[in-house]
């Protein structure tokens, strides 16, 4: 059962950082009443504050698979321009907060060793948020103190790589002071472990192609990656975390050995973060629908149970008619087909129809279709035993770093600094864990003595499959100067048609998959078809009102500007 470590009060959620009585906790002050003074004098408003910073954090991303090949939305043509919001990260006002703490905090009264490990945490915080800007945009202004009214605003862009090795101090002065791993209560604060993990995250980015474009992977920087992660992969297994046996029951099994990072949903207080209600069928959501749709692309990406792609087994034949059989046991812990059971809070053996004479236009795909749909729905993250009308009571934890990812990062840049057989061993874990055959050579259906390209596209291939679902995939094909694999593609679903001499009607008999044909068939049938994602797309433009405010930022050069956001 899920520890309730947050309580509510007027202002915000406040995250217990140390053990106290409730009422105690409802007797702090309001935080966004406070009298400065007092903040850095009390120990409970002063984690109060740190909490609410917490709170900045991205969650679960929702349709972010709509930017790439896993769910149903486009990126069509002009999406992204400077004149409008989509793909901006602006986070000054967070970063305004966290230096005001970082300025003041010493001035006040409390114990060395509390400031120090509130210091750590925000500036873990603050480098989150400018890592996350640099990979949206590449260099922005470093301001390390709060700007006040009469301060000027007008601050030029730092170089990409004096920003990444702000990020990294900051990282490094976190590293410094923080414990190695929270648990129980204190799960869900930043510790030593997520700060480094997250450092190994940080430095595949900056050895990426996206930032050397002109030496994508003999660059300097790769070697660096490497260090990093190994030393993240070493530090977390010696604190504990591991692949959690079970894939299926990763998001359902909080706490588990694998989640390095999480965003903390508890009911009640902070709900629906999976938004289970959108991303169910229309039939069993509320108020919603149409959300993380798997497109057919996905679906037919997954490997066979001896890890061979669809096709290329030798042991499992593959026919579209029976997609679902002898498939890789990520995709029945990931993808709800046809005909396959669904409980959705109604009975254990619910079946799920997408056929629209069976499933209806609700559920439905196909022509007359009345809502966005693809001919499946996913499981990760849905909670199975919410009924209809609880549905927005979904309280899954986001596991923004998972020990998966770790692994992930220590094999990419592995591979690129000439330990391919290292990057191998954590392909051949990550598919031992999923249940994939390991076969008489002990390759779980992964190629022998493969090249460091073919590595590196093993890698992105099984990432696909490995985080579906968790906003890994886009960023993944870009950081890797990748995009062209989306750029004009259509997306696909799959149509499915009770066979002749079946009758819908016929409330007697259970409907199996096998009932059924199948059809891949195209989603958008007007307007706009194709995903675009043009190479300006690398790195995103700043905003138009943030330059009109500016007048000293420079516009990326790929977006009209001066500015090379690149590391050259």
């Amino acid at each position: 059962m899920k520890q309730i470590t947050t309580i509510v009060t007027a202002a915000f959620v406040l995250i217990m950082l140390q053990s106290c009585s409730n009422k105690d906790l409802l007797n702090v002050k309001n935080p966004n009443a406070y009298n400065p003074e007092d903040v850095w004098r009390d120990e409970k408003l002063a984690n109060a504050y740190v909490v609410d910073l917490y709170s900045t954090l991205a969650g679960w991303p929702v349709n972010q698979g709509d930017y790439a090949d896993e769910s149903s939305g486009l990126l069509t043509q002009d999406y992204v321009s400077p004149a409008n919001t989509n793909m901006k990260y602006w986070p000054y006002t967070p970063i305004r907060r966290i230096n005001i703490l970082l300025n003041e905090i010493d001035g006040g009264t409390l114990p060395k060793t509390t400031r120090d490990i509130l210091k750590g945490q925000v500036h873990f915080l603050r480098a989150y948020h400018y890592f996350k800007a640099v990979v949206y945009h590449g260099g922005v202004p470093i301001i390390k103190v709060p700007q006040l009214l009469n301060d000027s605003l007008s601050v030029p862009r730092n170089t990409t790589k004096e920003c990444f090795d702000f990020i990294i101090q900051e990282l490094d002065s976190a590293i410094g002071v923080l414990p190695l791993r929270y648990t129980g209560d204190n799960y869900g604060r930043i510790d030593k472990s997520i700060a480094t993990a997250f450092k190994g995250r940080v430095l595949l980015y900056k050895a990426s192609p996206q930032f050397n474009p002109s030496n994508p992977y003999d660059n300097t920087y790769w070697q660096e990656a490497y260090t990093a992660n190994s030393a993240a992969k070493t530090l977390l297994e010696g604190a504990g975390f591991a692949l959690f046996p079970d894939y299926g029951g990763i998001w359902m099994n909080e706490q588990n050995l694998e989640d390095v990072m999480s965003v903390i949903y508890k009911n009640p207080g902070k709900l629906n973060g999976r938004q289970d209600h959108c991303v169910r069928p229309l039939s069993q959501s509320k108020n919603c629908t149409g959300a993380d749709n798997p497109i057919w692309a996905l679906v037919a990406s997954y490997p066979m149970l001896d890890g061979k792609q669809p096709g290329a087994s030798s042991k499992y034949i593959y026919d579209i008619s029976t997609f679902w059989q002898n498939r890789d046991p990520r995709f029945n812990a990931t993808i709800a087909y046809n005909g396959s059971i669904f409980p959705l809070g109604v009975s254990a053996d619910r079946r799920q129809y997408t056929d629209l004479q069976v499933g209806g236009l609700d559920d439905g795909f196909g022509p007359g279709q009345t809502f966005n749909r693809t001919g499946f729905y996913t499981r990760k993250g849905i909670d199975n035993s919410l009924a209809q009308a609880q549905v927005e009571l979904n309280s899954v934890d986001w596991v923004e770093i998972r020990f998966a990812e770790v692994l992930f990062n220590y094999a990419e840049a592995a591979n690129e600094t000439g330990h391919t057989d290292e990057a191998l061993a954590v392909l051949k874990k990550i598919r031992q864990r999923a249940g994939i055959e390991a076969g008489a050579d002990n390759m779980f259906g992964l190629a022998a003595g493969m090249s460091r390209t073919a590595m590196r596209d093993a890698i992105y291939a099984e990432k696909y499959i490995e985080f579906t679902f968790e906003g890994k995939r886009f960023w993944d094909l870009r950081r890797a100067r990748r995009l062209s694999l989306l750029n004009g593609a259509h997306k696909f679903g799959l149509l499915a048609t009770l066979k002749p001499g079946l009758d819908p009607r016929d409330k007697t008999k259970v409907f199996l998959s096998t009932d059924f044909n199948y059809t891949a068939t195209e989603l958008i049938r007007t307007g706009l078809k194709e995903v675009s994602t043009p190479d300006t797309y690398y790195f995103f433009p700043l905003a138009q009102d943030e330059m009109q405010k500016n007048p000293k930022l420079q516009q990326n050069a790929a977006w009209g500007g001066s500015f090379d956001p690149t590391l050259h």
